[in-house]
């Protein structure tokens, strides 16, 4: 493989696989366009060089062939004003008669924009045949989603073979992706912490597991410690459970302690009497919830306690939120661990955010640029920190 920084693409048609899949509101307006932001320095770097952009992506599950709701034509306009009124073409296929013609008539210094690649079903499949029919669009192939790195699909892994290796490369933001995710997983500066959030015990099994053999410290939050809690005998209320892997929560305490790993559990919670913004809520012991009552979010003394831990880190990886933060009585010990990272980036750390959630915690709490690294794959992150070789990865 080449390496971006060093290539020079005057003349260059560069076929570049992004990850556009952004949410879009029922007017299809973009409501948050972190992922295409991410991508505009290694478009900009391509024209600028003197060379031409062919962008790639999916929209969206579309799941039977063309749909206008995952066209991506509806960020064309975005698109333009996000690189600064340069040309944006639209393609209204990503192969076949269409995409060849547009991609032949690009002129060096515009970008063409193709339709989402889920519309074919060979994407998904990793059809060789389909990723060979994109790959004649263009002479250099980037990749620069992340997002769909864990993903063996057409555009991310096969296509990358009918390149000569000189020919293909990571993209800026794939770049800091991979080197920011080895850089917290192989070559931690220690304390290395890491705080994982979210719903299921059974989503983080495989990466609480990896982190053991490299974390000084596992902070659990979110909905799945009221898992850990009751599988230690401590009364939850009506919190979020699952109660088929009590058994599973007690193993990884165990082997925790045996590895000299401190696992840290919430001590107290903010419970409120039904799942809504408008709940009564009362901020309760984790020993004992009373009935009726679900916890929602860590309590002031756990958000003191993961601070004290988080502020005496060199290395941090944050990876779900602490409590349903979308709602504002829950959003307490989220932005306490935010701000408890942001202190400790400012202090010299290596913060590493990742995954919908947490990402989506940082933006709305404005602190994005406060914290080392923010991600923008979810899926591909947690694969990638389960030890597992990401397919868009490999195949470069």
């Amino acid at each position: 493989m080449s390496k971006f920084t060093d290539y020079n693409f005057n003349g260059r048609k560069a076929l570049v696989r992004v990850d556009f899949n952004v949410p879009l509101n029922d007017k299809f307006e973009i409501t948050d366009d972190t992922r295409m932001r991410a991508a505009v320095p290694t478009i900009k770097k391509i024209l600028k060089d003197g060379g031409a952009v062919i962008l790639m992506s999916h929209l969206g599950r579309p799941k039977d062939g063309p749909t206008d709701k995952y066209s991506l034509r509806h960020l064309v306009y975005h698109l333009i004003s996000l690189l600064g009124g340069t040309t944006v073409k639209f393609a209204e296929d990503c192969v076949g008669p269409i995409a060849e013609k547009a991609a032949a008539d690009l002129q060096m210094g515009e970008v063409l924009l193709l339709e989402n690649l889920r519309f074919h079903k060979a994407e998904e499949k990793g059809d060789a045949s389909f990723a060979e029919e994109l790959s004649k669009l263009g002479n250099v192939y980037v990749n620069d989603a992340f997002g769909t790195a864990h993903r063996a699909h057409a555009s991310t892994a096969v296509i990358a073979q009918f390149f000569a290796p000189a020919n293909r490369m990571f993209g800026l933001l794939m770049d800091a992706e991979v080197s920011s995710a080895q850089k917290v997983l192989n070559n931690a500066e220690r304390p290395f912490t890491a705080i994982l959030g979210g719903a299921k015990v059974s989503d983080k099994i495989l990466i609480i597991e990896t982190l053991m053999d490299r974390a000084n410290n596992i902070i659990i939050g979110g909905g799945m410690a009221y898992t850990f809690l009751k599988a230690q005998g401590k009364e939850i209320g009506s919190s979020l459970c699952e109660n088929d892997r009590l058994e599973l929560a007690n193993e990884l305490v165990a082997k925790a302690k045996e590895k000299g790993v401190n696992l840290v559990l919430p001590v107290d919670s903010v419970a409120a009497d039904k799942f809504a913004a408008d709940a009564n809520t009362q901020v309760v012991s984790n020993d004992n919830i009373p009935a009726g009552w679900m916890g929602l979010d860590i309590g002031p003394k756990s958000i003191v306690l993961f601070g004290e831990v988080i502020g005496n880190s060199k290395t941090i990886l944050w990876n779900g939120p602490m409590g349903v933060f979308e709602m504002l009585p829950f959003q307490g010990g989220t932005k306490g661990v935010a701000e408890a990272i942001v202190a400790a980036t400012a202090n010299g750390a290596f913060s590493l955010v990742g995954g919908g959630d947490s990402v989506a915690a940082v933006n709305q709490f404005g602190i994005a640029d406060k914290v080392s690294y923010v991600s923008t794959g979810g899926g591909a992150l947690l694969e990638f920190f389960e030890g597992k070789e990401l397919p868009g990865i490999a195949a470069i």
